[in-house]
């Protein structure tokens, strides 16, 4: 997959320019059209970004079409809470859940 083509591809398919885009992803228009303009892989802070920015997980940007999962809002406090666990503490989380 190339990334520059499934950005422009969600771009297009909201029907936004790159001006909304960088808007909405908040980060210069002239950086995302330095993007496609040399042809250079976005830093992983800037593609976070331009996900968070599209309403969408970098796990549903890498998806294939149909294997996407939209996750709704008590699904991804979730993750970000995980996210934030050391590594006993998700260790202690999964044995927890495993027994409910």
């Amino acid at each position: 997959m190339d990334i520059l083509d499934r950005i422009k591809h969600l771009r297009d398919e909201r029907g936004w320019s790159n001006y909304r885009l960088a808007k909405e992803a908040e980060i210069s228009e002239g950086s995302l059209n330095n993007l496609f303009r040399l042809n250079y892989q976005p830093t992983m802070p800037t593609l976070e970004a331009l996900c968070k920015g599209l309403d969408i997980s970098l796990s549903q940007f890498f998806a294939d079409g149909a294997e996407a999962i939209v996750l709704n809002g008590e699904q991804r406090e979730m993750l970000d809470i995980w996210n934030t666990l050391g590594k006993e503490q998700k260790a202690a989380l999964l044995k927890l859940m495993r027994t409910m």
